[in-house]
Formats: structure tokens, sequence, C-alpha cells
């Protein structure tokens, strides 16, 4: 899992004075890629001293707080490629950047992203600001605020047995296959989520729900909260235009499987551990 330690990254919106300089970590994104460099094999971010000079606009730029003992920012940008530096989504940063980096990298463009989607009020359309004492958008005429939008959803591993039950949406390649998921509705707790989605997935009934542990995706601004959970009936029936295929797999037969940086990986690698212990 990655590393939620407490010296890992301490978070704040108030920038300290000498704190935008040097070797600050700055997460620029562009067209909605972040500018990165390559270091010893990895991606990493650029840093201030990089960002000197590169010929860009700066369209937003936000303080995240301390990583390592190291300033973070987040910046929207705009102008020409920069020669030198990589542009990637942030899909294609997982398994190629430091596991804590990648979710540093989740914050700041989400961050970005509710800022600049939130620079008129939804509620009478005049002009937000920044709020005086929170990491917030502030509407001077109606008083409305809009903080960093988080989406709850659950992911959950379907057990049987020594098998586990995964599942191909539409839209991944055709060896993908993972757990299933879903955003959580108006008025619904976590686990009427978890059996509401199982069911419109895959049309199986299950119990026994176990809360395994949370990620925070930013595909899109999600807080992933992790469940196994035991199949008691039904057939499997694809929910039509989302669900490609769902078959029961044991550890020997394992289709192609997210990383272990994503949560879903998570449950399946403790699914396993599970079944080979003594």
């Amino acid at each position: 899992m990655w590393p939620n330690t407490p010296d890992a990254f301490i978070p704040d919106h108030v920038m300290p004075e000498g704190a935008d300089g040097g070797e600050a970590w700055y997460f620029a994104f562009m067209r909605q890629e972040l500018i990165c460099q390559k270091e010893q094999g990895a991606l990493k971010p650029i840093t201030a001293d990089d960002f000197r000079w590169l010929d860009v606009e700066v369209r937003s730029k936000h303080f995240l707080g301390h990583f390592e003992g190291r300033p973070a920012f987040a910046l929207a940008v705009s102008g020409s490629p920069p020669e030198g530096y990589l542009q990637l989504g942030l899909r294609a940063l997982l398994g190629r950047t430091d596991q804590a980096l990648f979710y540093l990298a989740g914050r700041a463009k989400q961050i970005v992203d509710w800022y600049e989607s939130h620079q008129f009020c939804g509620r009478c359309g005049n002009q937000m600001a920044l709020h005086s004492a929170d990491r917030a958008m502030r509407c001077e005429s109606c008083g409305l605020v809009n903080y960093p939008r988080l989406s709850p959803s659950i992911i959950v591993l379907v057990t049987r047995g020594e098998e586990m039950l995964l599942a191909r949406n539409v839209a991944w390649p055709t060896k993908m296959y993972s757990t299933l998921a879903g955003f959580v509705e108006a008025g619904e707790s976590i686990e009427q989520t978890v059996h509401r989605e199982v069911m419109e997935e895959v049309g199986l009934r299950v119990a026994n729900l176990k809360y395994f542990g949370s990620q925070s995706w930013p595909f899109p601004n999600s807080l992933m909260l992790g469940f196994h959970a035991e199949y008691v009936g039904g057939d499997i029936v694809c929910q039509e235009g989302e669900i490609a295929d769902a078959q029961w797999f044991t550890q020997h037969d394992l289709p192609q499987i997210p990383p272990k940086t994503a949560i879903s990986g998570w449950l399946i690698e403790e699914f396993i551990r599970g079944q080979s212990a003594p």
C-alpha cells in the first residue's frame, strides 16, 4: 500500500515564506498531462529549478504541502511541449514512478481540475475566489463554498471458495480483468452500494462483506473503499454496455490483472495470500 506514514506527506494550503524555489516539487499539468523528467530509469515531477527554463504560461498554482520535507506545488500551464521532458497522463505513470509520488501527482491533478472547474458559482453564476482560510472556492455574491470534490466508490472482490470473480469493462483491453467497482449513490450506505453494484454488474448475490482498506484514486476524484465479499447465489449476467465479460478464476489461471499500485491488485493479492496460508 502507499506510504501513509505521518512524515511522508504533510498537507497544507498556506505556503510558508521561502518554500517556492530550488528543489521544490512542481506537479505541472499541460493539457491534462504531467510534465516529467526521467531520473535513473524512473519518472519524476520537475523541480522549481527545472521550471524556470520552461517557456510556458502558468494558469494556476497551488501549494500542496511538504513531501519528505520538500515543498510541493500543483500547476496548470499552457504553451508548447517542453523539449527534453516527457508529458504523460497519470495512468501512464502507474508502476513507472515512486508510488508516493504517483499519489501526490493524483492529488495535484485533482486540485488543478477543481480550481479550473469552479471559477464561477453554480448557484448564482458570479465569479468565485479562493477562500481566505480553507482550500475552497467562495462566491463573494451569495456565499456558496465549494471544496475539492471527492466521489466515494466501492471496489469489491467476490469470492467462491478458492475462486474469485473478475470482470472486464467494455472499454478495457481484451485480456485485462479486475474486481467490480462503482460509485456510491445519494442515500446509500457503503454496504448497500456493494450489494447493488454486484447485482447490477454481474447479477450475483453476496454476503459476509469484509472491509479491506481504501485508496485515493484520481480517475476521477475517487475514494475507493475496498471489500471482500462471499458469493451466495445467482448466475453471472453481465451488465450490457458496462461489463464485457466476467468469470470465476483461481490463483492458478489468472488473466491479466491490475498492478499492485491499485487497490484492486491489493484485494486479489490478499485473497491469494489467504489461500496459501497453512
